[in-house]
This record gives structure tokens, sequence and C-alpha cells, in this order.
């Protein structure tokens, strides 16, 4: 026996030779960068040394490798080895050697050893009590929402008691009724993984993963429409605001999970606030909550500054409750339960809370919002990171100064105990300063004053938690937290439909307004707007802006004012400029566009004085005195009759090409001035509230009516472009090549000056195109990312046909034109056709105004519309005449080719030429698909995201031309060549 020990003693430790300078390293950051390779580069390495070899054959490893690489169902092969040499498709001669195991002695490791533990670790022995979170049956609505609703969560029994799936929602039943049907995946890779249900059986009943996968999800209710047949909400949870939204504008709020032993959710906040309730159907799940604003120990929040975007550092569920709950005093630990089958948990908004699976569980879950939790959701998503911060980790997002302010508020209890000194140290929130300056972080340490003051200060009470916002911050021209569970334009739609189909509950609309949209404020601007134009003043119920558009737009009985505040000032004053040369051109000309434009009736600039608002007509002509200082007045268009015209506007859209969200919102922050128009209503509706109820008659003659108007539109002349101006924009603008590099033009050319800069604007889009794609992320696929600069032009010029006059200078064949660039859903307006004495003028009061219906009031539903105006003209520009042709068709058309074949026919402009003689033998150049989709591809808006929610089949395509064909193949059809 002593010989043994002596011998077990004299082995030498591997590890500092087999891994040479990585021996500094402790084990777990080793494991965490080979993560980031390839699967045959972790092969490849596991030959290096015999550290190497246990390290680069660990089933986490390649749980990851695998994971990062999967596109498309996924089936489990035995081990995620196996499973990542099946994707590789790596010889069946070569998978049988490497299954083939050594043993090393002299080499062991605790990280390892725990890892190995939490794999194969049974949880049928752990001993939990029953917990202290509150058992219910038969609760009324008052009840709950008295007693619970938004202040702590309870288990209820009885609610599941009539569902049909509390009898056949079990893993044997749903394998034999959904065993071929694909089921998104939990994991935390970002790739989006699915399993059949069958394969995913196969998988949990022999997997021994640390942090096994389970069925995570949100669009089973598509996948598998019966099994929404086999429950109902529950009457307690029926109120939910987000259901005035359609099915594909709605985030998130559904889900069906399975899961085996030791899967389960790491702790984590609901998306935006909401409250959520969750059902049990089969098996058992152990529950841990906190409170708002008690960051769990082990948990670390990420709070970036500029978006607010959150990020949660946690351990897998089961690891804390391995590692973390044990070191936890009594008073410290988290609220428990164990939820049975058939139990229905309900968790408050912003509650934190932690889900381990004892044993294979069958559930359903649901994200609600109502009228207790409807200004949380509103602050959740507002602009900014502070009250972010607040409203997940407490008093612990502060700096010291801001925790100072508060601790003199309040009288901290004498007799409070004080935390436990493993919390005391621990770094729990970090804010984050911005991308551009990744290496910066300040850590705020979980201390005992930062505890006291969330056990006795910290108050979950929207007035509270409503004052950490940035007032200079609004939601019209900052960065939107990629983590918020619904878009800008989303948000904006949805308070403007609630404001109209739920007029009780405006009260507490306009509360959670004034949170997400700053619409206190706006509701100033346009007070002292009325007043100076002398029209009424704005109703209760038009105090709201209207509609999902990027300004604050409001509709008035007999008129429509829009503020321009998007991008801040530089760009507003583009936008309106831009608009008021425009209408200036349209009466010069007489053109019949005219017809089918609200009129203008007064337009100016909104400005701050000392804390006073003030107002100063402004037609677009001159530089208004209050913005002659402001450093981006345009010195060379300073003499133009329209210095923030259409031209001045094109070198700032060169400007800010390419440049990211952040670094537009940082160039855009100055300012207290907010140019604005005053427009004659248009009556009738807007086309997005009507969609679903129009008739296909209607529909193509509004495909008809566009076609028409754009057609009208892209013949207008365009203001003379000063060419002394160009040569000094040249100069400072030089030539984006293809890599990005600055050089003048390497052959003689001839190219007119606004096709010029329209051509380098879009190269300098080109210059960061992958990473522009790569941050839209889903559900554009990567592989197609990765292959743009194959299927883009070196040289963009030759989307404009090029050719070689008789000079011998490179020219241009196609013409530029007047583009609205933004012909939407919602900026086209339809009017009943039974009304045909308003459309003339002749009897306007015959029209009765109602606010509900945008401008008509009638008894009756109104079977038939006709398109009467186009609306919102700020984003015009010059530009390729196919641009106008990318909104028409996506978002008003949704893809449909019948109604687009229609609009070609009613507008008859050549789109092509005809004269290709200097890309010969480069048919591409020859289909207009292909130019149309280079367009999608260079668009600086995600026009790519709405093709791949379009055309789903199209996300696993190998190609764009693939994708050009399906979208724009009509267009090839097209006969209009000049």
């Amino acid at each position: 026996m002593e010989n043994c020990q002596l011998q077990a003693f004299d082995v030498k430790d591997r590890r500092p030779e087999a891994l040479g300078n990585l021996r500094v390293l402790p084990d777990e950051l080793i494991c965490a960068i080979l993560e980031n390779l390839t699967p045959r580069d972790a092969a490849r390495l596991a030959c290096v040394s015999s550290v190497m070899y246990v390290l680069c054959n660990e089933e986490p490893l390649w749980m990851s490798l695998c994971l990062n690489r999967a596109n498309g169902p996924l089936q489990y092969q035995g081990s995620w080895k196996k499973t990542a040499l099946h994707l590789e498709n790596v010889p069946d001669e070569y998978k049988e050697c490497c299954g083939r195991p050594r043993v090393f002695d002299g080499f062991s490791s605790l990280f390892l050893y725990r890892r190995l533990y939490r794999c194969h670790t049974s949880l049928g022995g752990f001993s939990f009590d029953t917990g202290n979170v509150e058992r219910r049956n038969d609760l009324s609505l008052e009840e709950f929402s008295h007693q619970y609703d938004g202040r702590k969560p309870v288990l209820l029994a009885g609610l599941a008691d009539d569902w049909p799936a509390r009898n056949t929602w079990t893993v044997d039943q749903l394998s034999k009724k959904y065993g071929d049907t694909a089921f998104k995946i939990s994991q935390r890779s970002s790739r989006k993984v699915s399993m059949k249900f069958k394969d995913y059986i196969s998988y949990i009943n022999c997997q021994h993963d640390e942090d096994p996968l389970y069925i995570f999800d949100d669009k089973f209710g598509e996948t598998a429409p019966g099994l929404l047949k086999d429950y109902s909400v529950p009457h307690l949870f029926e109120e939910d605001y987000f259901e005035v939204l359609t099915r594909e504008q709605r985030p998130p709020f559904r889900w069906l999970i399975i899961g085996p032993e030791r899967s389960g959710a790491s702790w984590h906040v609901d998306p935006a606030l909401t409250s959520a309730w969750n059902t049990l159907l089969c098996g058992r799940k152990r529950w841990a909550l906190y409170p708002p604003g008690r960051v769990p120990i082990g948990v670390t929040v990420h709070v970036n500054d500029e978006d607010g975007d959150v990020n949660v550092d946690t351990p897998s569920s089961l690891q804390w409750w391995l590692d973390y709950y044990p070191l936890l005093a009594e008073e410290d630990k988290p609220i428990e339960c164990t939820q049975l089958p058939g139990e229905t948990i309900f968790v408050p908004s912003g509650w934190w809370h932690c889900v381990l699976n004892l044993e294979t569980t069958v559930a359903v879950t649901q994200n609600f919002v109502n009228s207790k939790n409807f200004e949380y959701v509103c602050l959740d998503m507002a602009p900014g990171y502070r009250h972010k911060g607040v409203c997940r980790a407490g008093l612990l997002a502060l700096d010291e100064g801001s925790l100072q302010d508060v601790e003199r508020n309040v009288v901290n209890d004498k007799d409070s105990q004080s935390y436990a000194d493993l919390t005391r140290k621990e770094k729990r929130v970090r804010i984050q300063k911005p991308r551009e300056d990744p290496e910066y972080e300040m850590t705020i340490d979980g201390d005992f004053k930062s505890y006291e003051c969330w056990r006795h200060d910290f108050a979950y009470d929207i007035k509270f938690l409503g004052k950490f916002l940035d007032e200079d911050r609004d939601h019209y021209n900052s960065p939107w937290s990629p983590g918020n569970s619904i878009g800008q334009r989303e948000m904006r739609g949805w308070l403007s439909k609630l404001w109209v189909q739920k007029p009780e509950m405006r009260e507490l609309i306009w509360k959670g307004a004034c949170l997400a949209l700053n619409a206190g404020k706006w509701l100033n601007c346009l007070a002292e707007i009325c007043a100076f134009h002398n029209l009424p003043p704005p109703q209760d119920d038009e105090k709201l802006p209207v509609g999902t558009g990027s300004n604050p737009v409001y509709l008035l009985a007999d008129h429509a004012v829009k503020i321009f505040v998007e991008g801040g000032l530089e760009a507003s004053m583009y936008g309106l400029g831009t608009e008021l040369e425009f209408y200036s051109v349209l009466h010069k000309v007489n053109s019949p566009l005219r017809n089918h434009l609200p009129e203008t009736l007064a337009s100016g600039i909104l400005y701050l004085d000392n804390g006073t608002h003030r107002i100063v007509p402004w037609d677009g002509k001159g530089v208004p005195s209050m913005i002659e200082n402001c450093d981006f007045i345009p010195q060379k268009f300073k003499n133009d009759e329209f210095p923030f015209g259409v031209w001045a506007k094109k070198q700032y859209e060169w400007r800010t090409a390419g440049m990211s969200v952040n670094e537009q919102t940082n160039a855009a922050r100055c300012t207290q001035m907010w140019p604005f128009i005053v427009t004659k209503r248009c009556k009738g509706k807007i086309f997005a509230e009507l969609r679903e109820t129009l008739s296909w008659e209607d529909a193509l003659n509004l495909a008809s009516f566009l076609g028409e108007q754009l057609c009208n539109l892209h013949l207008l002349p365009y203001p003379p472009f000063n060419k002394s101006n160009f040569s000094e924009i040249e100069q400072e603008m030089g030539f984006t090549c293809a890599n990005g590099s600055m050089e003048e033009l390497s052959y003689k050319s001839d190219i007119p000056a606004e096709c010029n800069i329209f051509i380098r604007t879009l190269s300098k889009k080109k210059k960061d195109v992958i990473s522009r794609l790569r941050n839209w992320g889903d559900p554009i696929p990567g592989t197609l990312i990765q292959k743009v600069h194959e299927y883009i032009p070196d040289d963009l010029t030759k989307l404009l046909e090029p050719y070689q006059n008789q000079n011998g200078m490179n020219s241009i064949c196609k013409p530029c034109s007047w583009i609205h660039s933004d012909v939407m859903d919602d900026n086209v307006h339809m009017e009943p056709n039974w009304v045909s004495p308003c459309l003339n003028g002749n009897s306007a009061d015959a029209c009765l105004v109602d606010s509900g219906s945008n401008g008509y009031k009638n008894g009756r539903d109104d079977k038939s519309w006709r398109p009467g105006h186009i609306i919102d003209f700020s984003n015009l520009s010059i530009g390729d005449r196919i641009y106008d042709l990318i909104p028409v068709y996506l978002d008003v058309f949704r893809g449909d080719t019948s109604l687009l074949k229609q609009f070609l026919e009613s507008y008859k402009l050549p789109l092509l030429t005809g004269k290709h003689e200097a890309v010969k033998g480069t048919d591409k150049f020859a289909r207009l698909s292909y130019r149309a989709m280079c367009y999608c591809i260079l668009h600086e808006e995600n026009i790519l995201g709405a093709i791949f929610s379009i055309w789903k089949e199209l996300r696993m395509s190998q190609s764009w031309e693939e994708v050009e064909l399906t979208v724009w193949g009509e267009l090839n059809n097209y006969k209009g060549i000049a």
C-alpha cells in the first residue's frame, strides 16, 4: 500500500509541458478559448499534447462547436463530437478512429471534474421542501388583481383542469402525434437550432450534458396549430394590450417548453418587463425568484450606456443551484417553490427567476401586458440606459454619486442585518461605455451599503423608476436597444392603436407614451405651433402622435402637423428643406401629381429661447437666423434659392453614408430647435389600416394609382445642379473604391455630377455592408452575407449603364430622377368611393370628421376604397428610379407579383435604356432584377430582413442569384426599355 502511494505521488504533472505558454491560463479560460475554433482545428489541436487531447475531447466543447455551426434541423448522433463530425461530413472510417479514448495520468482539473459532475448528476435524490410561494385555488380576478398582480408570485391550482393538454401533453403522446415536426431548441448559441420531436426525444434519453438542450419554441402555434386547441389562456390573464397587434407585429409571447432533468432557464427578467404565467403539464420544476432590482449572486448585468441594451452573464440553472445556492445565508435565499403537474405559476413584471427541471417536463407559458405592468413595459423600451439598469439591478446600477443622493433621503434601519461577505465583493453591475471604446467599463461592487439601500429604499414604483430617464434623449432620434421586444416603428404603432381602440384606457396610455415617446414634450411643441398659426388647440383625443413614422405627426380636425426630429436638427432641416423645394418645383410645372399631395398650409422652425418657445416661419428659402451659427450650415449652398434643398441633402447623405446608428446619433445631438410643417388633413384612412379588408379590385386600382403617380414623380425636373458647388464637393469626396480607399477615377469620365454623387454614396455604403448585415442578423442567412462582395459589382457605375461616348469618355445611359424612397403602407391614403363630393373640394363640410376613422364618420362599413393621396416627402432624394420600387413592392404589395405587374403597366417609364456596350458578356447587368437586388443589399434600411420574412423559404438559399430571381424576377419581364 505504501509503495502504491509513493508511486502515485511520483507521477509527474503533465500540464506545464503539455500546455507550454498556455499553462499560465486557468482551465476554464482555455476551454472558453477552444470554443472559438472550428471542429477541424479542435481535432488537430488534440494531437499537440496529452493535456490538449483531454481538453479538446470534452463533450461540452464539441456541443458548443456543433451548435455554433448547425444550420437547419439537428440530428443528435449519440455524442456531440460524433454529431459535429457528421455535420462536417467526415468519412466513417475517421469517425471510428476519433472514437478511441486515450487515458493519461499526471493531469487533474477541478474545473473539469465539477463540470463532469454536473453532466452526470441526478436530481432524484435532491431534497427540496415545498417552498414559500403561496398556493391558491379558486382565486377570483378581483383577488388576483389586488393581492398578486404586480406584487408577488403565486402558485395557482385548477386553472388547467379542463384543458385537453392536461391529459395529452405527455412525451409519449406528443411524440406519436408530432414526431416529425421540428421545434426550436434553446441553447446559448446565437444560431437558430431546431430538432424534429422524435430526434429530440432520442437526444434527451441518451444525453449527459451539464446544460441540456430544451424545446423553447415561440412559433409552435404556427408549426403545430393543433397544440393551440389543447389549452386556453386562464381567465386571470386574459387582459393583454399586445392583442391589438397582428400576429406578425406582435413580439414573441407564447412558448412551448419541454426539457429533461438538469435543464432549465438561468436567471433572467422577462423581456420588456412583461408579466408571465407558466402552466406545467408533466414533470416537476423548481423555481427560485427574487423581487425586482435584486441581482442574484453569481449574476452580472451589463447595460450599454449608449443604447441601453441589457445583457446578463449568469451560470446555468443547475450550476447556480449546486455552486451558489448552498452559500446563501438563510435570509438571503430566494423565494422558492416546486411546481407540480397542473399548477400555474404567476411571475410579476420585473421579477428575477430561475427554473430547474427536476425531471422531464412539458409546459406552456405566455407573457402579457396589462394595466398593472403597462407603464413598466413602456419605461423599459424608452431610450437611454440608466433607467434600464435600475429596473434590472436596482440601486446597484447607480454610480457612487447617485447612490449617495438616494441615501441622503432615507433613514436606514439600524437593526437590519448585513449581507453575506461573499456578496459584498461580488461585481454585479457593469455599465458599459459606447462600443467604440470596448475596453472601458465601470463596475459597481455589491457592497454592504448597496444591499442595505436595496432592502430599505429601493421602490419598484413607476414614479421612482421614471426619475432615472434621461430627459435629453427622446424616442425619435436615440439608438434603439437591440434587446427591446419590438422596434421603434412597432412601438409607435402599438401605442397609436391602443389610443384608438381603447379610449377608456387613454389616461394610462398617455402615461406610458410620456415614458416611451416623451409625448408630453411633443404635445407642448404642438400647442405652440397651433397657437402661432391660429389653429384650434389639440383636443384630448388628439394629443398622441399617430402612426409609425419616424417623426411626431398629429391629426387635428382639418390639419396635419408634422414635427421634424429624426436624426437631429441637421437631418430635419434637410428633410423639410427638400420637401419645400419639391413643392415649389411641383407647382412651377403644374404636375398632375399635385392633385394627390396634401396642401401645404404653413412651415417654420420652433425653438427654445431661454426656456420660452418661439416660432419663425420658413418656406425653405434662405438660412433662418436662429441657426446661422450652427456648424452644419452648408456654406457652398448658401447662395442657392433653397440652401437646405435636395443637393445640399445629397451631400449630407454622402457624409453620413456608412456611419453607424450611434455615430449618426452623436452627430445629431444638439438641439432645442425643431422644423415643422402644417398640411391639409387627408380624409380617409391610410392603406395600412385597410390592408386586410381591401378587395382585390381595390388593391389592383391602388397598384395602378401608384404606378401612375410615381411616373409623374419621376418625370419631374429636378433643380439645376450648381457645378461650382460640386467641384468643391468632388475634391472633398474623392472616389470610394470597393476596398474603401479614396482615389480619383482611373479613367476619363463624363458622368453627370448628380449621378456621380449618387454612385459615390452607394460606394460608401458598400464599404461596410458586411458588418451592417451582420448587425441586422436574423433572418438574413450568414452564408449569403459572406458572398455579398462576390455578388455586388466592384464598380457601382455599372448599375447606371455606363458606355463610352463619341469623345472616348465614360458616360452613363440611365438618367437620375426625383425619388420618394419611402412609399410605404402608412404613406398612402385611401378614400371611400361614396364620398366623391369631398374629393373635388365642392362640399368639404359634407365629410364629417371622426378621429377614429381618420377623417370620415359614417354609419356603415365601407366596402370599396380608392387611393387619394401620397404623403410624407421628407425622404425625397435624387437617384435611380428602381429605388422607389423597393418600398412599393416589399411593403405595400408584400411581394405580390400580380400587384407589381399591375403597377408596371401603369408606370410605363423606362428602367433600362438597352445600351450595354460597356458591360458586354456580363448578362447580369441586363437584368433589372440584378440592379434591384443590389440596391436592396446596399439600402440603409434593413430591406433584406423584410425579404427573408416574406419569402421564408429563401433563408436556406445558397446564392444571391436565387434570392434575386425569386424576389425580383417579374421585373425581367418588364418591357419599359427606351
